[in-house]
């Protein structure tokens, strides 16, 4: 800060002055008697004192003036600091006075007009202390360092207006942002781009211009920008064999009125490099023929297309497919190294060599090596479980397929870490395992770090309409029983039409071991309304024992028993079969064998892996009972990811696309008899018997499409021996509680296994989504049935939403 006004002082030090008085006077002020503070309120007059550090009788000069001006202003309690002079009338006497102006003391900030971007990003811009003088300096560096972040995230018209307003001698500090649109950029100008063309280079960058569809905006960011520079476009050149390419210049042409921008780049391409020699070094656990198998660029004969265009002059009689592709290069060279580390050999170095050449023709090449450091393979030490509060560390141990003593295996890690994800008792997403070494020998300590969440749930709910009357449930489901993953369910609903009571537990490991286990009991009253099926009273239970299949982690066999006793109405459907049950009800004893192979990943909505299941029920016979029948079902399902957005590390949780294909059929061979409801098959809609969207219920019969069946009619016919049906899905899982998709459906159904005609099936197709709610699976589908007809056989396909409350998968 310069210095102000020194009337006094400065007539002393010059020597100017017209009288004797007046050269007293100025001589006096060179050394003052006393020194005054003036202007101060908040800091007190000895700290002035103090931090000025003269005292009465110092002579003065400029020096000392320029210092205890500087030391005052340093201290950052002051706009202004001034030194005069007031002498006493008769000249024997000076004090110098300090005029000090304080700076305003900061009591609050705040930030306004933002929305683009989060609030905590923009304030934590903000680096002012509450309670500290405010300093102009420190205003305008956190101005710029708020238009620097909106500059970064593409808003170059974004302004920002400091405003303050004083209280009781402090002061709110208001810094008002007015944001503008974010920069668009008008087009992409690119210098020195010989083989490949401006518009695939645009295409792979993240940064393009606007366009004329509402999504084309064309908005500039500066983290994106920098990945084209630094990745996107090398990348691209890369693939196309210019594995020198370099950007020379870059310019960003800001039109700060318009709000436009044109980027101009001038890159530099450099020469072709087709593929040359190839060989491996350092290779012992692996042959060179089993390395050479992941190399990418086999040598091959130019195919017909390449040679048809070098025959008609339309483009080069060369072969491209032995350009040098730095993408496939670096994807083989990893899954050289997934290998080693699948038998063991985590330490493995496999090191990429690309020496380029130049051949006799002038053409340019690269001789490609892998240069293998092998190291020693390495054995699991011990394997440790943290984070579980509540769930017992053996039940997390059953999920592992990795164990101590054994070799090192990336693959079988990664599938432990998906099965304990899977278990459904943990947050979201996993941490990934720590791979810890231990020694010298490259052994490693293997650490699974999980974080407790609530699994159970207890819900309950009322309701009441016109026509049902007064209903209602009450629900306990806890997956994760006593912490020993076992399972405990009680359901039960109650109403006019409906009085059902279900009892589930579920030990997966009997007594440690691997025999798993489950007994349910149920006890159901219902009045059909869906297709006025009518009344049935069912009364049963069954116990079901699980047992592992030899040599392989995803396969089980189950053997169940069950029993279930049934009584009907007089009215609807079932009363037809009422006559045939005696007083005592009709009896079912059934014997089932199931066989399972499953491996799905991220399950409820499964991104990869599959399910293979078929099961057999023998009833009657020397069971004992009033029916006597077979059936037979299998399901089929698969799944593979389509591709991701978000993060690519082990315990992310990126949102994830995928294909899925789901296949089901089944057959009954006999009589079911009076279970012909529950046993045989049924087929359209989503709630009652097999799935096919676009469709109602019970309306896809043995003889066709029955179009008269709805919501409270339903015929004998509408139930078969034997059905086919087959989902195509297209879906986007978000998380483990939300998943939208897009699918088809087909199937049919027959009188009898051998009518089975994979030629004539109903289609429906249409959008659903599927979330986890407390009260369990919900799913929502819109689906368009492409094979109804109406009473005159006439076709007239139409669209139909369906409400499932319950398994989704």
């Amino acid at each position: 800060m310069p210095m102000r006004r020194l009337p006094f002082l400065l007539l002393a030090l010059c020597g100017l002055g017209a009288s004797a008085h007046a050269q007293d006077a100025g001589g006096r002020c060179t050394t003052p008697d006393t020194i005054l503070v003036r202007g101060n309120s908040r800091v007190d007059e000895a700290t002035i004192r103090a931090d000025a550090g003269i005292s009465a009788g110092v002579t003065l000069s400029y020096p000392v003036v320029r210092r205890v001006i500087h030391d005052l202003i340093a201290t950052g309690q002051f706009d202004d600091v001034q030194l005069t002079c007031a002498a006493s009338p008769a000249g024997e006497q000076a004090a110098l006075i300090i005029q000090v102006s304080e700076r305003l003391v900061l009591g609050d900030i705040a930030v306004t007009g933002v929305n683009a971007l989060s609030d905590r990003t923009v304030k934590d811009r903000v680096d002012m202390l509450i309670g500290r003088p405010i300093d102009p300096g420190q205003i305008v560096r956190t101005i710029t360092r708020i238009d620097s972040l909106y500059q970064s995230e593409g808003y170059y018209l974004a302004r920002v207006h400091p405003e303050t307003t004083t209280v009781n001698g402090k002061s709110k500090l208001t810094f008002r942002i007015e944001e503008g649109r974010r920069l668009a950029i008008s087009g992409v100008r690119v210098k020195g781009a010989d083989s490949v063309s401006a518009a695939i280079i645009v295409k792979a960058m993240k940064t393009r211009p606007e366009g004329f569809w509402w999504f084309r905006r064309g908005e500039f960011a500066d983290e994106a920008y920098a990945a084209d520079l630094a990745d996107r476009i090398p990348s691209l050149y890369a693939k196309r064999g210019f594995i020198d390419f370099r950007i020379v210049k870059d310019t960003l042409i800001v039109d700060r009125e318009r709000g436009k921008a044109l980027i101009e780049l001038t890159v530099d391409e450099g020469p072709r490099y087709e593929v040359g020699d190839f060989e491996v070094l350092g290779n012992r656990r692996f042959s060179a023929d089993e390395v050479g198998r992941f190399y990418p660029f086999k040598r091959e004969a130019p195919g017909l297309p390449t040679r048809l265009k070098g025959i008609l002059g339309r483009g080069p009689g060369t072969d491209t497919r032995n350009v040098f592709d730095r993408a496939r290069w670096d994807d083989a060279r990893q899954k050289v190294q997934t290998a080693y580390n699948n038998e063991g050999y985590i330490y493995a170095r496999v090191t990429p060599v690309v020496d380029r050449v130049v051949r006799p023709d002038s053409s340019r090449a690269v001789n490609l090596r892998w240069d293998i450091d092998e190291g020693k393979p390495a054995i699991i030490n011990r394997i440790d479980i943290g984070g579980n509060d509540y769930t017992h560390e053996s039940c997390i141990r059953n999920q592992l397929v990795i164990l101590p003593g054994d070799v090192f295996n990336q693959d079988r890690l990664i599938r432990s870490y998906q099965n304990i994800a899977n278990l459904g008792f943990f947050e979201t997403p996993l941490p990934f395992p720590d791979t810890r070494p231990i020694n010298d020998e490259g052994d490693v300590d293997i650490v699974f770090k999980v974080k407790e969440k609530r699994t159970g749930n207890i819900n309950f709910g009322a309701s009441m309409g016109q026509g049902t009357g007064l209903g209602g449930f009450i629900g306990l489901d806890q997956p994760n029983l006593f912490g020993q993953c076992k399972r405990g369910s009680l359901q039960w609903q109650f109403g006019r039409y409906i009085n059902d009571f279900n009892l589930s537990y579920t030990d997966p490991t009997i007594k440690q071991s691997q025999i798993s286990g489950t007994a349910t009991a149920y006890h159901t009253q219902t009045r059909f309304l869906i297709a006025d099926l009518g009344r049935s009273t069912r009364i049963g239970g069954q116990l079901q024992f699980g047992f592992p299949a030899p040599r392989s982690r995803f396969s089980r066999l189950y053997v169940s028993y069950g029993g279930e006793a049934v009584q009907y109405g007089g009215g609807g459907l079932l009363g037809t079969v009422a006559a045939s049950c005696s007083s005592g009800g009709c009896f079912r004893s059934t014997l089932g064998l199931t066989g399972t192979h499953d491996t799905r990943i991220d399950l409820p909505f499964a991104t990869g892996g599959g399910m293979q299941t078929i099961t057999a029920q023998f009833n009657g016979g020397p069971l004992g009972g009033t029916a006597n029948f077979q059936r037979y079902t299998t399901e089929l399902r698969a799944y593979a990811p389509l591709g991701q957005m978000g993060g690519t590390k082990p315990g992310s949780q990126p949102l994830k696309f995928m294909v899925g294909i789901t296949a089901r059929a089944g057959a009954l061979f006999g009589s079911s008899g009076p279970f012909f409801y529950s046993q045989q098959f049924a087929l359209g809609g989503t709630q009652f018997g097999e799935q096919l969207r676009g469709y109602d219920e019970f309306s896809i019969s043995p003889q066709g499409y029955i179009p008269n069946t709805s919501t409270y009619q339903a015929q004998r016919a509408s139930f078969g021996n034997a059905f086919f049906s087959t989902t195509a899905e297209l879906g986007l899982r978000f998380n483990a509680n939300f998943y939208p998709n897009i699918f088809f459906d087909a199937g049919n159904l027959w009188n009898h296994p051998r009518d089975f005609d994979p030629t004539r099936l109903f289609r429906g197709a249409g959008v659903g989504v599927a979330t986890v709610t407390p009260l369990g699976p919900l799913g929502l589908d819109w689906a368009y049935g492409f094979d109804r007809v109406d009473q005159l056989g006439r076709r007239r396909p139409k669209w139909q939403l369906h409400f499932k409350l319950g398994q989704l998968f």
